[in-house]
């Protein structure tokens, strides 16, 4: 199969934000999931939001994707919304990190028609990652099923067992668990699996560019034309001093 992956702030392209809730309510939906805290609509209007979206090369079609949503100090990231009831310790955690730039990465979701491929759970994130570096972001959240922590750990994420019950969550629902990981250095990606760490350098390095892609954890073969040029972004938009932050 043949992908384009690319990345945009969100409030530059509104048509294709509306065709990303559109899939990813879907699929919470056969899920028996109507609302999170990723999916509402508000995002699309946020300039610290950065849609990843993986789309067929005529961009009709819309298989998947994610979201980098960084912290600013006005608007509190997903995780902050999800888990802040239950433990209040994640505003400070984000706050803390934010003088070096952080954000989360979240709403991942791929449709059926993909499933197996890792479109969403896997060459989303390792875009989002990539994408970090252009955002001056230092340290990336995210929120976990149980089957895409695995890919999150991969690509250098940890589980942050200082929050929740060792880290885990009943979220979004009382019989579903999420899993909070955080990596720590996006940019020197340490704890990164060896071989991603070569494939995000590359990515990075040259953020137009076609490759074949193999799915970890499995043996199939997928083409992706990559676009990851972010622009307009300005230099330190995104280091936040914790005294500034208004929430």
């Amino acid at each position: 199969m043949h992908f384009r992956i690319r990345a945009f702030r969100a409030t530059t392209d509104p048509e294709a934000c509306i065709k990303f809730i559109a899939g990813h309510s879907h699929v919470l939906e056969t899920v028996g999931v109507n609302k999170v805290t990723s999916s509402n609509n508000e995002w699309m209007f946020n300039p610290s939001s950065f849609a990843i979206i993986v789309e067929s090369l005529d961009g009709s079609k819309v298989y998947g994707g994610a979201r980098i949503n960084v912290a600013d100090g006005i608007s509190p990231l997903p995780i902050e919304d999800a888990t802040g009831y239950m433990d209040e310790n994640i505003y400070a955690m984000v706050k803390s990190l934010g003088t070096e730039g952080t954000a989360e990465l979240c709403g991942l979701w791929n449709t059926r028609e993909v499933a197996g491929y890792g479109i969403g759970a896997f060459f989303a994130t390792r875009a989002g990652v990539v994408i970090c570096e252009q955002l001056g972001v230092k340290s990336i959240w995210a929120l976990c099923a149980p089957y895409t922590v695995k890919f999150a750990e991969r690509v250098g994420c940890i589980v942050v067992k200082d929050l929740g019950n060792n880290g885990t969550f009943y979220y979004p629902k009382i019989d579903l668990l999420a899993t909070a990981v955080l990596m720590q250095d996006a940019q020197e990606m340490i704890t990164a699996d060896p071989y991603e760490i070569s494939r995000i350098i590359d990515l990075r390095k040259n953020l137009r560019q076609t490759t074949k892609e193999i799915v970890p954890f499995g043996k199939l073969e997928v083409e992706i034309e990559y676009n990851l040029v972010l622009d307009n972004i300005a230099k330190d938009e995104f280091k936040i001093k914790p005294q500034n932050f208004c929430y």
